[in-house]
C-alpha cells in the first residue's frame, strides 16, 4: 500500500526551533523546522508520561519533553539513555515552500 502525502503547512508557518501540533486520520503529530532547515514529524506524545512534545526545546536534531525533559532524536524517534523507549516519526516532504507527511 502506497503511503498518502498529506500537506500540513507552509514553511513560513514553521517557526525555527518551534514545535507545531498537526492532526491526522485521529492521530495528534507534532511537527518541527529544525535550524538546520529541515522538517521533522513525530507522534506529539512522549513515551515517559505522554508529555505534549511539540511544546518541548528543541536542539538540533533532539525535542526535550516539557514535563520530564526526555530527550528524543526527531531523525528516529528514540529516546536518548539512560531513558528508554521510542516515538513514532514520519516521513516528511518539503516540495516548493509546502511541506508533506506521509501516512
Amino acid at each position: 500500500m502506497e503511503a498518502v502525502k498529506v500537506e500540513v503547512a507552509t514553511l513560513e508557518e514553521l517557526p525555527v526551533q518551534t514545535g507545531r501540533v498537526v492532526k491526522l486520520n485521529g492521530r495528534e503529530i507534532a511537527v518541527f523546522r529544525l535550524s538546520s532547515g529541515e522538517v521533522r514529524a513525530v507522534e506529539n506524545r512522549c513515551p515517559h508520561k505522554g508529555g505534549p512534545l511539540a511544546e518541548g526545546i528543541v536542539s538540533g536534531e533532539y525535542v526535550f519533553c516539557p514535563l520530564h525533559d526526555w530527550k528524543i532524536d526527531l531523525k528516529d524517534g528514540q529516546v536518548q539513555a539512560p531513558d528508554t523507549g521510542c516515538v513514532t516519526t514520519y516521513k516528511v516532504d518539503v516540495i516548493g515552500n509546502k511541506v508533506y507527511i506521509s501516512m
